[in-house]
């Protein structure tokens, strides 16, 4: 089945992702802080540091995903709880970059946005919790009453 390569496709390239954007905003820091740049009287040290927090934890979450990913590719097995609820936000996340990503990057990085989205979505799909047997069936053998 190809639900383990999807997986593992999906956690290669939120890892990576995850390094992107670390970098791309510590570059970002680098250049608001070199050029003494300021938005409405904002301190620009203030502004290179909040640019560094922000991508270091967007970084890290993006990094947990994908860590929670390859380790559904691994194990071959659902993620639990927490590990859905983290996809599910991770596609939401992408949902909305990618919209916003149109109008401000272009079309090539909306359909990257919609790629990892995919995966991330079938990755979901395809590892769907295991649902538990009915208590009503398993306690006398008998089946209960229809609704009339």
């Amino acid at each position: 089945m190809a639900r383990r390569p999807v997986a593992a496709i999906a956690a290669v390239t939120l890892i990576l992702e995850a390094a992107g954007i670390a970098l791309l905003n510590w570059i970002l820091g680098l250049v608001v802080d070199r050029q003494q740049m300021s938005m409405g009287g904002l301190d620009t040290d203030a502004m290179s540091v909040g640019t560094w927090v922000a991508g270091g934890v967007f970084g890290l979450y993006l990094l947990l995903c994908g860590v929670v990913l390859l380790r559904v590719a691994v194990r071959d097995r659902a993620p639990g709880r927490f590990g859905r609820i983290l996809l599910i936000t991770c596609a939401v996340v992408h949902g909305l970059l990618g919209a916003f990503s149109v109008g401000l990057v272009g079309w090539p990085a909306f359909g990257f946005m919609m790629v990892v989205l995919g995966l991330i979505v079938l990755t979901l799909l395809w590892y769907a919790p295991e649902e538990a047997a009915p208590a009503e069936s398993a306690g006398n053998g008998q089946d209960a009453p229809s609704p009339a």
